[in-house]
């Protein structure tokens, strides 16, 4: 019994790595899309999403949700809300990436944990412990240094972070699974994305069609947004939410790495020394995730003692 608990959870590990990798090498991914614009590539990966996560909710025979769902509006504007959000992070990404800034991109998934934590507060009256409020007010600090070594606010980390913290917060209060809630926001956002796609194609400046390979890869955003989903869906009924939020590290660290390694973007001092704020105020809070994971463990052991 223990050694199938340990194997779920082995494998619960890698499903986390694979969707937070998916994710991280998205970089590699968009500039592959060009001269499609962003809100083109935008519109083909809502348009896509939605196919792709149909056939996979197909497959598996998961509708039964949808009939409760559409009895509870409050639900489904939240959903819609949360479409809206993530469509912007997706846009913001995109473009970010294809103009060069993957570096600052990667900051804004850096400092997410960051910005969960001050919702927590904003919203939620949660209180912080000192190490919390210390990582916070370090991470406050790592904007202020950013923001003079950009010479402007790192507002395209800022916006992804906040968009996708906010994404999530209200996921969270959907109540609805991964590839559940991606058919509900694709399916919300499917209209505009095709209208936009027939404008584009009317007026002959949409990019689908003009080749076999360009449409495929055009069509492959959807199944590349579906797909780490789904893993993500698998680890996280299988590790614990302190695992995932380790590994949810990987992906700006792979976004950072292609940034600077890959498309060689300028990496000044003052960038290394705001970055190096954000890490230190990262490892601040792992270290106090560590720490209360050992202290319950410690006295799950005292009481079975």
């Amino acid at each position: 019994m223990v050694g199938s608990s340990q194997r779920e959870a082995t494998r619960g590990v890698w499903y986390g790595a694979t969707a937070y990798g998916i994710w991280g090498l998205f970089p590699l991914f968009w500039p592959l899309l060009e001269p499609a614009g962003a809100v083109d590539i935008l519109a083909n990966r809502m348009a896509w999403s939605l196919v792709a996560v149909a056939v996979m909710l197909a497959v598996q025979r998961k509708w039964q949700w949808i009939r409760p769902l559409l009895a509870e509006p409050k639900r489904l504007a939240l959903c819609a809300a949360s479409a809206v959000l993530i469509s912007v992070n997706w846009g913001v990404y995109i473009w970010a990436v294809n103009s060069g800034h993957v570096v600052e991109a990667s900051l804004g998934y850096f400092i997410n944990p960051l910005v969960i934590i001050a919702f927590g507060v904003l919203l939620l009256g949660e209180r912080l412990r000192t190490v919390q409020w210390t990582a916070v007010g370090i991470g406050a600090l790592a904007v202020v240094v950013l923001t003079l070594g950009y010479g402007r606010l790192p507002w395209i980390a800022l916006t992804l972070a906040f968009s996708f913290a906010s994404y999530g917060f209200l996921k969270k209060k959907a109540g609805l699974g991964g590839a559940e809630s991606l058919a509900v926001e694709s399916a919300v956002l499917f209209p505009f994305a095709v209208a936009y796609l027939v404008y584009l194609a009317a007026t002959g400046q949409g990019s689908l069609g003009h080749g076999w390979g360009h449409s495929g890869l055009l069509m492959a955003s959807g199944v590349l947004t579906a797909v780490p989903l789904v893993a993500f869906g698998a680890a996280a009924v299988r590790v614990p939410l302190t695992t995932l939020g380790m590994l949810q590290y990987l992906a700006p660290v792979f976004q950072f790495l292609i940034g600077v390694a890959v498309f060689h973007e300028s990496m000044p001092p003052a960038r290394w020394a705001g970055f190096a704020l954000v890490w230190v105020a990262l490892g601040v809070l792992s270290w106090d995730v560590v720490r209360g994971m050992l202290r319950t463990a410690r006295q799950e052991v005292e009481l079975t003692a």
